[in-house]
């Protein structure tokens, strides 16, 4: 295949990667010293949500990387290897790691909605939390049919 027909879902994935990255600059640090001051019973974690932050976007920026990853494998007719199971395998970890991070946050989204009585933030924090997990279950669905199309291949390729 040529590169170019890969080329707008690199486009897609550089662009996804912005927001996070100007997030890890400007927004999470004053979000989280507004949410200490907002918030004193939760100030003591600060910086371990922080951290967290940090640690969930790494972990974006990584499966983003292993997205190119596979575009890599399909531009060079490598779409049915253990390469791009592999690639499908990093995503869902990361997926699955981002999810359990996010959940984390989810006494704090309570306080804030029973505080100012809006049922609406928990509802979108479990939205976000709940994005990470349908990425996991797409891509564990794709890695495994990928392996099972990979078998049957290579089955194939021996009866001939």
């Amino acid at each position: 295949m040529k590169p170019s027909s890969t080329l707008f879902l690199r486009i897609v994935i550089f662009i996804l990667g912005l927001p996070v990255l100007a997030a890890c600059i400007y927004v999470y640090p004053v979000v989280t010293l507004r949410g200490s001051e907002i918030l004193p019973q939760f100030a003591f974690m600060r910086y371990p949500y922080l951290a967290i932050l940090y640690i969930a976007s790494f972990l974006y920026f990584f499966a983003l990387y292993q997205g190119f990853r596979l575009l890599n494998y399909i531009d060079h007719n490598n779409a049915f290897s253990d390469l791009s199971v592999n690639a499908l395998k990093n995503i869902k970890i990361s997926a699955l790691s981002i999810t359990l991070l996010l959940i984390s946050f989810m006494p704090v989204a309570y306080t804030v909605g029973d505080m100012d009585d809006a049922p609406g933030i928990i509802i979108l924090a479990a939205a976000i939390v709940f994005i990470p997990l349908v990425i996991y279950v797409f891509a564990a669905l794709l890695e495994k049919l990928l392996h099972e199309a990979i078998q049957i291949k290579s089955e194939n390729d021996l009866t001939v």
